[in-house]
């Protein structure tokens, strides 16, 4: 089994700084953009949803995100309010954060986060 030891960085890579390095020993999903981690696979509930800009993944829990304030939009499934979330190395919109949802059925949503796959790469072990 590998370690989890997230090991030295390569040498020939500008070092670049993030709040939360993943584990290499996981499957990871970075930002296209500047890499930074995202999730681990682990955290992944679905690849069945849509974002503002094309297909969309959500997730039980993210890191390296911030969030922004809370609004409600009426979504595909309802409404819902949502706080857009961003890449915190490169400021970059993701996706957003459930807040909360109006319909029972839409419950399970709250807290989670929805990235659209135009903004991940699939990182670590994918082989």
């Amino acid at each position: 089994m590998p370690s989890c030891d997230p090991g030295p960085a390569p040498a020939c890579l500008p070092t670049k700084t993030f709040r939360s390095y993943l584990p290499r020993c996981h499957r990871t999903y970075s930002c296209v953009h500047c890499r930074a981690h995202l999730a681990k696979h682990d955290e992944l509930i679905s690849k069945s949803f849509q974002g503002s800009h094309g297909r969309a993944y959500l997730f039980n829990s993210v890191v390296n995100v911030g969030c922004g304030p809370a609004e409600q939009r009426l979504l595909l499934t309802g409404l819902h309010s949502v706080a857009d979330i961003f890449c915190e190395s490169c400021k970059t919109t993701l996706g957003w954060k459930y807040e909360q949802a109006f319909e029972t059925s839409q419950k399970y949503k709250e807290g989670k986060y929805i990235i659209e796959m135009s903004h991940m790469v699939k990182d670590n072990g994918w082989d």
